[in-house]
């Protein structure tokens, strides 16, 4: 297996343009900059590259590795995390459970506000890419394991759990396994990109007493150009992601 490289630094050139120093000469669009140089750049510097740009060296942050994580399966969007996060109002002891792990982005970004997350991900390749995420992003809370989450979760779980996120073809088949092992209180969300996935959820959640459905949401992004008075949609285009689907264990 190939070395995973350490990012050691970012580079941002004036139009946002993000670079990552990994140890050794950085080779860019705007000219390069020897690696003796960036060894004893400080965070905030500004640098020149041999055609004379700049660009200012920072210490990499969660994020900033993030924009760097292998991809495999569709990847859930930042968008669509960010509102998991707000809507469950994660909490740093809670504990979570993240099924069709896919690339590891939700997981991941999870990990980095709870005390503890459970991926599962029952395909070996996409397997492989999460572990790859989790060590890139340096974090160690997370235990990764080949599970095919339709069997059933183990015992030890049992109302253990603060939150269980899905991102499956039939996510229904989850909702008695969530039952049990979710807090009360606790959240089952689950991500879909289709409505047919949506509705089949929702119902099942619908019929076991022991959650409420909250509801279901669609987050649209359109990125703004703003330059002095004259701003405009950068892109006419919304693209769709997925569905969300809030769900609150009550008993």
């Amino acid at each position: 297996m190939k070395k995973l490289e350490e990012i050691k630094a970012i580079l941002i050139a004036n139009n946002g343009h993000k670079f990552y120093y990994k140890g050794k000469d950085m080779h860019t669009q705007y000219g390069f900059i020897k690696d003796e140089v960036l060894k004893k750049a400080k965070p905030g510097q500004k640098l020149r590259t041999n055609t004379d740009k700049e660009l200012v060296f920072l210490k990499p942050s969660f994020i900033d590795k993030f924009g760097k994580i292998k991809h495999g399966a569709q990847t859930i969007p930042l968008k669509d995390i960010g509102i998991i996060i707000s809507e469950t109002g994660l909490e740093s002891n809670w504990k979570v459970i993240d099924a069709g792990a896919g690339t590891g982005a939700l997981c991941c970004s999870l990990a980095k506000l709870v005390s503890k997350v459970y991926a599962f991900e029952i395909r070996e390749d996409h397997l492989n890419i999460v572990d790859h995420n989790i060590k890139l992003l340096g974090l160690k809370n997370i235990e990764l394991k080949q599970h095919d989450i339709y069997e059933g979760l183990p015992k030890k779980f049992d109302k253990k759990i603060n939150l269980i996120t899905l991102d499956l073809p039939e996510p229904w088949k989850v909702v008695e396994h969530a039952a049990k092992a979710l807090k009360p209180g606790g959240f089952l969300i689950s991500y879909s990109p289709c409505i047919p996935q949506v509705s089949d959820f929702v119902e099942a959640v619908k019929t076991n007493d022991n959650f409420l459905f909250i509801r279901t949401l669609e987050i649209i992004e359109r990125e703004w150009e703003v330059d002095k008075r004259r701003i405009r949609p950068k892109s006419q285009r919304i693209g769709h992601s997925g569905f969300i689907s809030f769900v609150r264990k009550i008993t």
